[in-house]
């Protein structure tokens, strides 16, 4: 096919020129994807072949169905070459409009003042590192054919979605504080990109603590009981529960966990643009984590009483409570309103180390792939998702003790005879009569469930994106919408 190809174009009659060195580009780039040589291209064939881009399976089936002119779910040679046709002008119109001074070539000033003009206000050394992904040669500038050669297979058509691909960010739950929010340009706000992403992101987290519910439960028995329960291994915790309760019972307060997702995350995104709403430019990361902290000081204050709630119901023994309604009633009677607070210090204490170790984790983790991955395009979908883990784990590793500290005096009015101790007095205790480890109970089944938590949620948070019409790049999806 590549040989029959070559000869037509050379039988063409076209004048040699760059429209014919472009023909036989592409028909090199055909053959190459056309992997088991029968004239088509399907979507695995594009997968396989662009691998190393790090393409969302969604963007390459963008690309067939644009291309796919009769419908027939792969791309022939010609269809091929008329999609790169009409892309390359896309590209080719995009290019001129970050040219500013019509030198024909992209500069890091160009790129800084394109994007802010679209309200995605980012430094210089952020523009930097986009320039260098392009920069193939060296020169510290974009090219038309290293531009072009970078987004030929993204199916991007204007600045704003190539903005949104540059920031691209996952928002991944992992049943722990949810980490410090993204920012968002005015239109994606105005768009209401940014309340779908947020659904898309409570919804996956929803899943993703049901799943690891019962492991959940086995770390706040072990963090309230210490050593004195709930001893050996995962499997026997879980055998426990199930005598005492039946399988249910392992799912015991995850209503409530899962029901709190949702006012936590719409409060802690808008006290974090109220944080940052005099600032015009993007924030540095240490700006970042300053305003994430306080957003999650401000959302962990207003549901925190629910936090209080979900303590006692995971705890619960049978027949102790009929619902979550019966539960704050009981507390609210015996204890008064101070008792949906206990242990609010502590927690308000944790939000600190675990923001601040996870946000700095991640962004080391992300831009060190990108600094030894020069010329490729953005961290993949799974370099992001092993970056969020990661990062989580180191920042559950820093705010464990606190919040070890924060469940027991959580749960110290549903334990009998138990003496009421201050945050200090509990860090004594443990430490007396347990040692240092005695501050890590229960950590080994909170790291279990990190990778299935991080990877259900990204699971179902990339289908419901799909859903609402997010793709991986941020646009609105749809048949027939470029």
């Amino acid at each position: 096919f590549f040989q029959m190809t070559r000869r037509l174009l050379c039988q063409s009659g076209e004048p040699p020129g760059p429209d014919r060195e472009r023909e036989k580009r592409w028909a090199e780039l055909f053959d190459q994807l056309d992997l088991n040589k029968d004239g088509h291209i399907d979507i695995v064939e594009l997968r396989a072949g662009l691998a190393s881009r790090g393409f969302s399976r969604k963007s390459l089936e963008k690309m067939v169905e644009a291309g796919d002119t009769n419908q027939d779910g792969v791309l022939d040679f010609e269809e091929f070459t008329q999609y790169l046709r009409a892309h390359e002008k896309q590209l080719k119109l995009m290019f001129h409009k970050l040219d500013k001074n019509n030198d024909g070539e992209i500069d890091v000033a160009e790129i800084r003042d394109c994007l802010r003009s679209m309200g995605v206000n980012i430094s210089m050394n952020d523009a930097t590192r986009i320039l260098l992904s392009m920069d193939k040669d060296g020169t510290m500038t974009i090219d038309w054919n290293e531009w072009r050669d970078y987004f030929l297979f993204n199916p991007l058509t204007n600045m704003e979605e190539v903005a949104r691909y540059w920031k691209r960010s996952m928002m991944l739950d992992i049943g722990e504080q949810l980490t410090v929010p993204d920012d968002f340009s005015e239109e994606e706000k105005k768009s209401g990109y940014v309340w779908r992403q947020l659904m898309a992101g409570a919804m996956a987290g929803s899943v993703s603590r049901t799943g690891t519910a019962p492991l959940d439960r086995i770390k706040v028995f072990r963090q309230v009981h210490g050593s004195s329960d709930f001893t050996g291994s995962v499997l026997t915790s879980f055998q426990v529960m199930w005598k005492e309760g039946g399988p249910w019972s392992l799912w015991r307060g995850n209503g409530i966990n899962v029901l709190k997702i949702a006012p936590e995350t719409a409060i802690k995104f808008t006290a974090y643009e109220q944080v940052r709403s005099n600032e015009t430019r993007t924030l540095r990361v240490h700006e970042r984590f300053v305003a994430g902290s306080l957003a999650g000081a401000t959302a962990q204050t207003a549901i925190y009483p629910m936090e209080v709630l979900k303590t006692r119901l995971t705890l619960r023994k049978t027949g102790q409570y009929t619902g979550i309604a019966d539960c704050a009633k009981q507390m609210l009677q015996k204890e008064g309103v101070r008792a949906f607070y206990k242990g609010y210090l502590p927690n308000l204490l944790s939000i600190v180390p675990y923001a601040g170790i996870d946000l700095a984790v991640y962004e080391t983790l992300k831009f060190a792939w990108l600094n030894r991955n020069i010329g490729l395009a953005d961290p993949g979908v799974m370099v992001l998702v092993g970056c969020g883990a990661v990062s989580s784990t180191c920042g559950q590793l820093a705010s464990y003790p606190l919040a070890l500290i924060r469940t027991r005096m959580q749960a110290q009015a549903s334990l009998k005879g138990a003496p009421k101790l201050s945050m200090l007095a509990l860090i004594r205790n443990i430490v007396s009569q347990e040692g240092v480890t005695g501050l890590y109970r229960g950590i080994s089944p909170n790291l279990l469930k990190v990778i299935p938590a991080v990877s259900v949620s990204y699971v179902v948070y990339e289908y419901t994106r799909m859903m609402l019409g997010v793709d991986i790049e941020g646009r609105r999806g749809g048949k027939g919408k470029s």
